[in-house]
């Protein structure tokens, strides 16, 4: 029997994807302007809300890039971010400019992992951000966070990642469920990276799916998460320390919490490398925590015979003013392809175009 949440979300679904289709079909059409920008643009995003990994993604296609000698900048909106319709430099590519709450987590995040290589600008208005970038950074290659749908943008190369633990949000389309667009969007796409397929039921069976549903005509990659280190939280009190020579050498069991589109992929991973769990709180996406948040967990955890704490890299970035009554430790993950030869080359084949093409 249908719920009551049914009955009231299914036709609102219904008419936001009636939107979707149109709104793309009139870029097709040219009827909604496509921008070019005066370097190649790759894009990195998804089909359902949060917890894909789309943010390492974004960091390694970043990466990749500079390290092969390229000016790269990233192009996000900031969700979350104070003033969410200005411009934040977050990172000229050398200095850290912008807290998360200024610029929003994910951009700090990344920010902080591509210090030294990658600019990072937070603005919804994507097309002017990266004329600004061109004139200002001499960008030459841009990666769009959370791409996708940012069709105003025209891009070189339309990298989709599925969350293998959740490929379909689903099933269903916002806000009944957290599909963005129907699965037959990934049409669009020129390649699709399964993140976390070891979390996947079955990465070959949803592989060959995805196969189906572009037609065979894309690459479609798998990947995982893997742990980096595990390091101290830094606080306003505690400098940032090494990675421990024994990450398990932490005193167990732990309290595990994040604020990710999905938490549970989080908690999945840590168990998997090998850590007790007496306790998990989850908090929604992109949360931003209070000292309240925080003496509740503790207590909390405490209650149910947790020692540490452990928390991700993205929670970290909100979290340095906030005081701790138990240890608090990071999870730095990073990704990694199945085969990174194949990525490798689809990136330097979409930023081969010129650059300083003039802005249309």
């Amino acid at each position: 029997m249908a719920s009551p949440a049914t009955f009231v979300l299914a036709p609102i679904s219904a008419v936001y994807g009636t939107v979707t289709r149109v709104r793309s079909a009139l870029y097709r059409a040219g009827l909604l302007t496509t921008h070019r920008v005066a370097a190649p643009v790759i894009s990195v995003g998804n089909i359902t809300t949060g917890g894909t990994g789309k943010t390492p993604l974004v960091a390694w296609v970043a990466g990749a890039s500079a390290r092969e000698g390229r000016r790269v900048c990233v192009l996000t909106r900031g969700y979350g971010r104070i003033n969410p319709s200005g411009r934040v430099i977050v990172s000229d590519g050398e200095r850290l400019l912008a807290n998360a709450r200024e610029g929003g987590d994910e951009p700090r995040l990344l920010a902080e992992m591509l210090r030294g290589s990658v600019a990072v600008i937070s603005d919804a208005d994507r097309v002017a951000a990266a004329r600004w970038a061109s004139e200002n950074f001499k960008s030459e290659v841009f990666v769009l966070d959370d791409g996708f749908q940012h069709l105003r943008l025209a891009r070189d190369l339309d990298i989709v990642t599925m969350d293998g633990a959740n490929p379909w949000g689903g099933g269903r389309l916002l806000p009944h469920g957290r599909l963005r667009e129907s699965p037959h969007a990934l049409k669009r796409a020129d390649c699709v990276i399964i993140s976390r397929s070891n979390q996947a039921e079955d990465a070959e069976a949803l592989r060959n799916e995805v196969q189906q549903l572009t037609g065979g005509r894309v690459p479609v990659l798998c990947s995982e998460m893997r742990t980096v280190r595990v390091r101290p939280l830094s606080t306003d009190d505690q400098s940032v320390g090494d990675s421990l020579p024994d990450s398990l050498a932490l005193r167990q069991p732990l309290a595990a919490f994040c604020a990710l589109g999905n938490p549970e992929s989080f908690f999945a991973h840590v168990r998997h490398d090998g850590y007790a769990l007496s306790h998990t709180r989850a908090y929604p996406d992109h949360h931003a925590y209070t000292q309240r948040d925080l003496d509740r967990l503790c207590a909390e955890a405490e209650a149910n015979g947790a020692q540490t704490l452990l928390t991700t890299a993205k929670d970290a970035v909100k979290l340095s003013a906030l005081r701790f009554a138990l240890p608090c430790y990071v999870l730095d993950i990073e990704f990694t392809p199945d085969d990174e030869d194949a990525l490798l080359g689809l990136i330097r084949r979409a930023t081969s175009r010129a650059t300083n093409v003039p802005n249309d």
